[in-house]
Protein backbone atom coordinates (compact mmCIF):
# COMPACT_ATOMS: atom_id res chain seq x y z
CA UNK A 1 0.00 0.00 0.00
CA UNK A 2 1.34 3.07 -0.88
CA UNK A 3 1.10 6.27 0.95
CA UNK A 4 1.84 9.65 -0.11
CA UNK A 5 2.17 12.18 2.34
CA UNK A 6 1.28 15.98 0.63
CA UNK A 7 4.10 18.54 2.72
CA UNK A 8 2.98 21.64 2.47
CA UNK A 9 5.12 24.02 0.53
CA UNK A 10 6.36 27.12 3.37
CA UNK A 11 4.03 29.44 1.23
CA UNK A 12 0.69 26.89 1.74
CA UNK A 13 1.73 26.45 5.32
CA UNK A 14 1.42 30.41 5.90
CA UNK A 15 -1.38 30.96 3.49
CA UNK A 16 -3.14 28.30 6.06
CA UNK A 17 -1.92 30.43 9.62
CA UNK A 18 -3.22 34.00 8.12
CA UNK A 19 -6.26 32.73 6.96
CA UNK A 20 -8.36 34.09 9.07
CA UNK A 21 -8.39 36.83 11.54
CA UNK A 22 -9.82 35.00 14.71
CA UNK A 23 -7.21 32.74 16.53
CA UNK A 24 -4.46 34.17 14.09
CA UNK A 25 -1.22 32.58 15.53
CA UNK A 26 0.89 35.55 15.50
CA UNK A 27 4.17 33.84 16.96
CA UNK A 28 3.41 30.93 14.59
CA UNK A 29 2.90 32.91 11.47
CA UNK A 30 5.94 35.47 12.73
CA UNK A 31 8.35 32.02 12.92
CA UNK A 32 7.33 30.71 9.40
CA UNK A 33 8.38 33.84 7.46
CA UNK A 34 11.98 31.95 8.28
CA UNK A 35 11.05 29.33 6.35
CA UNK A 36 12.18 30.48 2.82
CA UNK A 37 15.62 31.03 3.83
CA UNK A 38 16.03 28.11 6.35
CA UNK A 39 13.54 25.44 4.69
CA UNK A 40 14.48 23.16 7.26
CA UNK A 41 13.36 24.95 9.92
CA UNK A 42 10.93 23.39 12.43
CA UNK A 43 8.26 25.85 13.58
CA UNK A 44 7.20 23.76 15.79
CA UNK A 45 10.46 23.19 17.46
CA UNK A 46 10.84 26.88 18.06
CA UNK A 47 7.36 27.18 19.34
CA UNK A 48 8.60 24.69 22.06
CA UNK A 49 11.81 26.79 22.87
CA UNK A 50 9.50 29.97 23.60
CA UNK A 51 7.47 27.64 25.85
CA UNK A 52 10.34 26.52 27.59
CA UNK A 53 10.74 30.23 28.44
CA UNK A 54 8.07 30.97 29.30
CA UNK A 55 7.81 28.12 31.79
CA UNK A 56 11.22 29.67 33.35
CA UNK A 57 9.87 32.68 33.64
CA UNK A 58 6.21 31.51 35.82
CA UNK A 59 8.53 29.70 38.01
CA UNK A 60 9.79 33.01 39.22
CA UNK A 61 6.59 34.20 39.75
CA UNK A 62 5.12 34.61 43.08
CA UNK A 63 1.52 32.96 42.80
CA UNK A 64 0.21 35.85 44.04
CA UNK A 65 2.00 38.68 41.66
CA UNK A 66 0.11 41.55 40.49
CA UNK A 67 -0.07 43.03 37.16
CA UNK A 68 2.70 45.77 37.29
CA UNK A 69 5.21 42.96 39.50
CA UNK A 70 4.86 40.47 36.73
CA UNK A 71 5.75 43.60 34.09
CA UNK A 72 8.71 43.91 36.16
CA UNK A 73 9.70 40.66 36.27
CA UNK A 74 8.97 40.15 32.85
CA UNK A 75 11.25 42.61 31.98
CA UNK A 76 14.20 41.92 34.42
CA UNK A 77 13.84 38.60 32.63
CA UNK A 78 13.97 39.62 29.16
CA UNK A 79 16.48 42.38 29.19
CA UNK A 80 18.80 41.42 32.28
CA UNK A 81 18.76 37.41 32.34
CA UNK A 82 18.39 36.99 28.44
CA UNK A 83 20.37 39.83 27.44
CA UNK A 84 17.64 40.63 24.78
CA UNK A 85 18.57 43.96 22.86
CA UNK A 86 18.99 45.93 19.25
CA UNK A 87 21.32 44.75 16.88
CA UNK A 88 22.21 48.28 16.55
CA UNK A 89 25.72 47.10 14.53
CA UNK A 90 23.70 45.73 11.81
CA UNK A 91 19.62 46.66 12.18
CA UNK A 92 19.42 45.38 8.01
CA UNK A 93 20.49 41.94 8.32
CA UNK A 94 17.30 39.75 8.08
CA UNK A 95 17.81 37.54 10.22
CA UNK A 96 17.05 40.55 12.49
CA UNK A 97 13.78 39.40 11.61
CA UNK A 98 13.68 35.93 12.02
CA UNK A 99 12.67 34.47 15.45
CA UNK A 100 14.72 31.50 15.67
CA UNK A 101 17.99 33.11 14.92
CA UNK A 102 16.82 36.06 17.66
CA UNK A 103 16.34 33.44 20.67
CA UNK A 104 20.16 32.44 19.42
CA UNK A 105 21.83 35.40 19.09
CA UNK A 106 19.40 37.35 21.51
CA UNK A 107 19.58 40.50 19.20
CA UNK A 108 16.58 42.05 17.62
CA UNK A 109 15.01 45.07 15.76
CA UNK A 110 12.04 45.99 17.54
CA UNK A 111 9.08 44.00 16.10
CA UNK A 112 10.93 40.92 16.33
CA UNK A 113 11.81 41.41 19.88
CA UNK A 114 8.13 42.75 20.51
CA UNK A 115 6.98 39.28 19.29
CA UNK A 116 8.43 37.16 21.54
CA UNK A 117 8.17 39.76 24.42
CA UNK A 118 4.18 39.81 23.51
CA UNK A 119 3.99 35.67 24.05
CA UNK A 120 5.69 36.34 27.09
CA UNK A 121 3.80 39.02 28.54
CA UNK A 122 0.47 37.66 27.55
CA UNK A 123 1.28 33.87 29.10
CA UNK A 124 2.25 35.57 32.18
CA UNK A 125 -1.63 37.20 32.15
CA UNK A 126 -1.16 40.57 31.05
CA UNK A 127 -3.15 42.26 28.82
CA UNK A 128 -0.51 43.02 26.36
CA UNK A 129 -0.80 44.67 22.82
CA UNK A 130 1.71 45.70 19.88
CA UNK A 131 2.19 49.16 18.86
CA UNK A 132 2.43 50.02 15.14
CA UNK A 133 3.72 53.40 16.06
CA UNK A 134 6.30 55.27 12.95
CA UNK A 135 9.40 54.12 12.59
CA UNK A 136 9.90 52.16 15.15
CA UNK A 137 7.01 49.24 16.97
CA UNK A 138 6.36 49.49 20.28
CA UNK A 139 4.35 47.28 22.85
CA UNK A 140 2.07 48.28 25.79
CA UNK A 141 0.19 46.99 28.35
CA UNK A 142 -3.31 47.86 30.36
CA UNK A 143 -2.82 48.04 34.24
CA UNK A 144 -5.10 49.19 36.88
CA UNK A 145 -3.00 52.20 37.38
CA UNK A 146 -3.24 53.21 33.53
CA UNK A 147 -1.38 52.34 30.24
CA UNK A 148 2.35 51.77 29.81
CA UNK A 149 4.03 51.93 26.95
CA UNK A 150 7.54 50.55 26.53
CA UNK A 151 10.07 49.90 23.78
CA UNK A 152 10.36 46.44 23.10
CA UNK A 153 14.19 46.56 22.32
CA UNK A 154 14.89 47.77 26.34
CA UNK A 155 12.15 47.41 28.40
CA UNK A 156 12.28 50.99 28.80
CA UNK A 157 8.78 52.63 29.34
CA UNK A 158 7.63 55.94 27.69
CA UNK A 159 6.25 59.19 28.60
CA UNK A 160 3.66 60.81 26.52
CA UNK A 161 6.27 63.37 26.01
CA UNK A 162 9.00 60.91 25.01
CA UNK A 163 6.62 60.01 22.32
CA UNK A 164 5.67 62.93 21.32
CA UNK A 165 9.15 63.63 20.34
CA UNK A 166 9.57 60.45 18.92
CA UNK A 167 6.45 61.29 16.79
CA UNK A 168 7.47 64.59 15.76
CA UNK A 169 9.87 63.92 12.84
CA UNK A 170 6.73 61.69 11.40
CA UNK A 171 4.83 64.42 11.97
CA UNK A 172 7.31 66.71 10.20
CA UNK A 173 7.46 64.60 6.88
CA UNK A 174 4.22 64.26 6.80
CA UNK A 175 3.77 68.07 6.11
CA UNK A 176 0.38 68.75 8.12
CA UNK A 177 0.12 71.85 10.30
CA UNK A 178 -0.49 71.66 13.57
CA UNK A 179 -4.71 71.96 13.74
CA UNK A 180 -4.33 69.05 10.93
CA UNK A 181 -2.12 66.80 13.30
CA UNK A 182 -3.93 63.25 14.77
CA UNK A 183 -3.54 63.77 18.14
CA UNK A 184 -0.76 61.63 19.96
CA UNK A 185 -3.42 58.67 20.92
CA UNK A 186 -4.31 57.47 17.45
CA UNK A 187 -0.63 56.77 17.17
CA UNK A 188 -0.98 54.37 20.04
CA UNK A 189 -4.08 52.03 18.73
CA UNK A 190 -3.33 48.42 19.02
CA UNK A 191 -1.97 46.54 16.17
CA UNK A 192 -3.56 43.37 14.40
CA UNK A 193 -1.58 40.26 14.16
CA UNK A 194 -2.00 40.70 10.73
CA UNK A 195 -0.87 44.01 10.36
CA UNK A 196 2.71 43.10 12.35
CA UNK A 197 2.92 39.93 10.23
CA UNK A 198 2.03 42.78 7.33
CA UNK A 199 5.25 45.18 8.86
CA UNK A 200 7.55 42.41 9.25
CA UNK A 201 7.24 41.17 5.93
CA UNK A 202 7.77 44.38 4.66
CA UNK A 203 10.93 45.09 6.61
CA UNK A 204 12.16 42.35 4.62
CA UNK A 205 10.73 43.89 1.76
CA UNK A 206 12.87 46.94 1.81
CA UNK A 207 15.68 45.38 2.62
CA UNK A 208 15.52 42.77 -0.32
CA UNK A 209 14.27 45.47 -2.85
CA UNK A 210 17.53 48.18 -1.52
CA UNK A 211 19.76 44.75 -2.54
CA UNK A 212 17.91 44.61 -5.67
CA UNK A 213 18.03 40.55 -4.80
CA UNK A 214 15.03 39.55 -6.49
CA UNK A 215 14.50 35.66 -5.76
CA UNK A 216 14.33 37.00 -2.51
CA UNK A 217 11.84 40.09 -2.81
CA UNK A 218 9.44 37.94 -4.75
CA UNK A 219 9.49 35.39 -1.64
CA UNK A 220 8.91 38.05 0.73
CA UNK A 221 5.99 39.33 -1.79
CA UNK A 222 4.06 36.00 -2.79
CA UNK A 223 3.35 36.12 1.10
CA UNK A 224 2.50 39.35 1.46
CA UNK A 225 0.17 38.67 -1.21
CA UNK A 226 -1.35 36.15 0.45
CA UNK A 227 -1.39 37.60 3.67
CA UNK A 228 -2.83 41.25 1.78
CA UNK A 229 -4.53 39.67 -1.06
CA UNK A 230 -6.42 43.47 -2.18
CA UNK A 231 -3.01 45.18 -1.72
CA UNK A 232 -3.09 45.89 -5.18
CA UNK A 233 0.88 47.60 -4.83
CA UNK A 234 2.22 44.74 -3.69
CA UNK A 235 1.44 42.68 -7.28
CA UNK A 236 2.51 45.84 -9.00
CA UNK A 237 5.81 45.42 -6.80
CA UNK A 238 5.85 41.85 -7.58
CA UNK A 239 5.57 42.27 -11.53
CA UNK A 240 8.52 44.61 -11.48
CA UNK A 241 10.25 42.33 -9.77
CA UNK A 242 9.40 39.27 -12.06
CA UNK A 243 10.62 41.47 -14.72
CA UNK A 244 13.51 42.06 -13.59
CA UNK A 245 14.16 38.44 -12.64
CA UNK A 246 13.62 38.00 -16.45
CA UNK A 247 10.18 36.24 -15.28
CA UNK A 248 7.98 38.27 -18.47
CA UNK A 249 5.13 35.98 -17.91
CA UNK A 250 4.61 36.55 -14.68
CA UNK A 251 5.50 40.25 -14.59
CA UNK A 252 2.44 40.87 -17.02
CA UNK A 253 0.27 38.99 -14.86
CA UNK A 254 0.93 40.75 -11.79
CA UNK A 255 1.11 44.11 -13.55
CA UNK A 256 -2.20 43.89 -15.52
CA UNK A 257 -3.58 42.79 -12.28
CA UNK A 258 -2.63 45.79 -10.64
CA UNK A 259 -3.79 48.06 -13.54
CA UNK A 260 -7.44 46.28 -13.50
CA UNK A 261 -7.50 47.05 -10.08
CA UNK A 262 -6.84 50.48 -9.13
CA UNK A 263 -8.62 51.90 -12.24
CA UNK A 264 -11.45 53.82 -10.44
CA UNK A 265 -9.21 52.99 -6.60
CA UNK A 266 -7.61 54.96 -4.54
CA UNK A 267 -4.72 53.22 -3.81
CA UNK A 268 -1.16 53.73 -6.11
CA UNK A 269 -4.17 55.16 -8.70
CA UNK A 270 -1.97 58.60 -9.52
CA UNK A 271 -1.78 58.74 -13.68
CA UNK A 272 1.71 59.11 -13.65
CA UNK A 273 2.10 55.38 -12.03
CA UNK A 274 -0.74 53.84 -13.57
CA UNK A 275 1.03 55.25 -17.24
CA UNK A 276 4.40 54.13 -16.35
CA UNK A 277 3.24 50.59 -15.51
CA UNK A 278 1.59 50.58 -18.75
CA UNK A 279 4.33 51.28 -20.94
CA UNK A 280 5.90 48.47 -18.62
CA UNK A 281 3.28 46.35 -19.80
CA UNK A 282 3.82 47.42 -23.23
CA UNK A 283 6.94 46.49 -23.68
CA UNK A 284 7.18 42.99 -21.91
CA UNK A 285 4.55 42.27 -24.24
CA UNK A 286 6.66 43.42 -27.23
CA UNK A 287 9.55 41.42 -25.85
CA UNK A 288 7.36 38.52 -25.53
CA UNK A 289 6.01 38.33 -29.34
Amino acid sequence: MNLSLNVPTPLEYFSALVHADADFPLLEAAISLAQDEYPDLSVQQVLGDVDQLLARLNRRLPADAGPLQRLRLLNQFVYRDLNFAGNFNNFTDPDNSFVHVVLRTRLAIPISLAVIWLELAQGVGLKARGISFPGHFLVKVNLSEGQVVIDPLSGQSLSREELAERLEPYRQMSGLLDEQEAPLGLYLQAAQPREIIARMLHNLKEIHAAQEDWPRLIAVLDRLIVLLPQAWSEYRDRGLAHAEAGRSGHALEDLETYLANTKHGREAGQPSDRAAIAKRVAELRRATN
